[in-house]
């Protein structure tokens, strides 16, 4: 019997013009051969039409929010807000009873009772975040009430879940510690990379001198970033290049902001899907300048196998995740209250093994056992077992 497969997402496709682990899956399940179709499943603002086909072939569900400000997606995760607007996709899967399995995919704790519009085959919770967080790092009344709301939110879904994936060993433990009486059905399935994407290194065509020493991050530009640190070491080593390269999460911060008052620090913007590669092979250090609070503690970050891929030495911060692979040449964990010097130093070191062709081998190496497909086929290995 074919599957439809639900995709709850945090929103809509293109939303910050970045893939993460969500994207990818759904674009795996998509291309198997059992599957009938992939709903993509998002809050959004109003518009119209309520669900349209993308170019990849996925259907974009939207359940519009509460309204668009920022403080308003709180409605998401209580049902007297959005429960209604769950009927024409409670009404579309009545539709397919009998002629097709549909399982749920929950990739963010949004929506928790979906359970009840229909009764699905499976249900799978997919974590990668510590979603009750603040990205900053920073405490408030309102980041207080928003906390117990998701936290609430996610225990319904991690209930009602046949089986939780996680993407840290930390995550797990979260859960774990939240909810015992379900570890035996919590996973953990680290994030991967498209390793092919990333051996293709032809003549660049970017508006890049070539002539600096180039360390940078690819990714979202986020809060959960150290500006202050980045804007030390860009000081202290003017003759770097310092390259950023994804779109602005801050909503224009003055943190961000003065950090890109510093002459040696690029800011590409959101760059196209194909390019991320090429801007990899520009670099001579992949960063990832991550502050040392609560919500990173959690995250295994997409870009650690991306860098290694494209044979880029790593050094990154306050990833406790990642230190299973930290290796001489190949990736520096460096936790704490990183200071500027430590950190310029950890780069010294990583440039000068960074066309070094055993290490450059290594790093591909490690980041070739990390391919996206053989992790998805795992975790559809254990939706195959579960549903016995």
């Amino acid at each position: 019997m074919r599957t439809i497969h639900v995709i709850v997402a945090t929103g809509i496709w293109n939303l910050d013009h970045l893939t993460y682990r969500r994207h990818r899956f759904a674009e795996f399940l998509q291309k198997q051969q059992e599957t009938e179709e992939v709903i993509w499943l998002c809050p959004g603002q109003k518009q119209t039409p309520e669900v349209t086909k993308l170019e990849n072939g996925i259907y974009q569900w939207i359940i519009s929010d509460l309204g668009n400000h920022k403080v308003q997606r709180f409605a998401r995760f209580i049902p007297l807000f959005y429960q209604k607007k769950l009927r024409g996709l409670s009404n579309y899967l009545a539709e397919k009873k009998g002629s097709c399995l549909v399982k749920l995919w929950y990739t963010y704790p949004a929506f928790p009772t979906l359970h009840k519009i229909y009764d699905w085959d499976q249900i799978v919770y997919d974590c990668s975040d510590l979603w009750a967080e603040q990205l900053s790092g920073k405490f408030s009344l309102l980041a207080y009430i928003k906390q117990k709301v998701i936290l609430k939110s996610e225990q319904r879904i991690v209930e009602k879940a046949s089986y939780i994936t996680c993407t840290s060993s930390f995550l797990k433990e979260e859960l774990v510690k939240r909810t015992p009486e379900y570890q035996k059905k919590i996973y953990t399935f680290e994030n991967g990379v498209e390793y092919r994407l990333f051996q293709k290194q032809e003549e660049s065509a970017l508006p890049l001198e070539k002539e600096a020493i180039t360390i940078g991050y690819i990714g979202g530009i986020k809060p959960k970033l150290d500006f202050y640190l980045l804007q030390q070491i860009a000081r202290r080593r003017k003759e770097w290049r310092i390259l950023l390269v994804g779109p602005d999460g801050t909503n224009s911060s003055q943190e961000f902001m003065q950090l890109l008052e510093e002459p040696n620090i690029q800011w590409t913007g959101s760059v196209p899907r194909e390019q991320v590669s090429e801007y990899m092979h520009t670099l001579d250090v992949g960063i990832m300048p991550y502050k040392d609070i609560q919500y990173n503690k959690a995250i295994f970050p997409l870009k650690l196998f991306e860098f290694l891929a494209a044979g880029k030495p790593v050094i990154g911060m306050n990833l406790p995740s990642t230190k299973a692979y930290a290796e001489e040449g190949v990736y520096e964990l460096l936790q704490g209250g990183v200071e500027a010097e430590q950190f310029i130093q950890a780069c010294d070191k990583m440039v000068n093994t960074a066309g070094n062709q055993e290490w450059k081998k290594r790093r591909k190496q490690l980041a070739k056992t990390k391919d996206w497909e053989t992790i998805f086929q795992e975790i559809t290995h254990i939706n195959k077992e579960t549903s016995m």
